[in-house]
């Protein structure tokens, strides 16, 4: 075998090996979906960031592992892959008041961390899709439940309450039971 050949050789091995890993972690990757609400009250200081109250997401994760033949015990990969903001009520009512958003988790046993954000905010629209951080959301998605700390920045007085949704998307990627 020449030296050509067994580089050649060498090569296709590494490759099939890379792939071949790729292909195992996406047999055993799935999708969990959680959304929360709140609002902003109007009347806020425009240029301060300022905590909008987030209720407590209560998640599925236990059953939809179980769904995708897994448990907590093997998950080995959690990250947020989607975040989409909207406003549901009023419903005429658009993200031009906005100036930046970030939004925080944590659980009573773990350290709040970022979610998502988005900065310099200049739409008409009235959804949005926040900049997902690279967290590893293990600890939070395995449990019952966690918390979510909206902050806000506007850049015009709210004249009104603004009532938002976010929907979730995190990319779970485990072991076979």
């Amino acid at each position: 075998m020449n030296m050509k050949t067994k580089i050649l050789s060498i090569s296709l091995l590494l490759s099939l090996l890379f792939t071949s890993c790729d292909v195992v972690d996406n047999l055993f990757t799935f999708y969990i979906s959680d959304e929360a609400s709140f609002s902003v009250n109007s009347g806020l200081p425009v240029n301060s960031p300022f905590d909008a109250p987030t209720p407590d997401v209560t998640t599925n994760s236990t059953a939809e592992f179980e769904n995708n033949n897994t448990n907590a015990n093997l998950v080995k990969d959690v990250k947020l892959k989607e975040l989409q903001l909207a406003i549901t009520s009023p419903a005429d009512k658009t993200f031009s008041f906005l100036k930046e958003i970030h939004i925080y988790i944590s659980t009573d046993d773990t350290d709040e961390i970022e979610l998502a954000y988005l900065t310099n905010i200049n739409t008409t629209a009235n959804t949005l899709y926040l900049i997902c951080t690279s967290a590893k959301l293990d600890k939070y998605i395995k449990a019952s439940s966690y918390k979510l700390r909206t902050q806000i920045t506007t850049k015009e007085t709210l004249m009104q309450k603004v009532d938002f949704k976010a929907n979730m998307k995190f990319r779970i990627t485990a072991d076979p039971l």
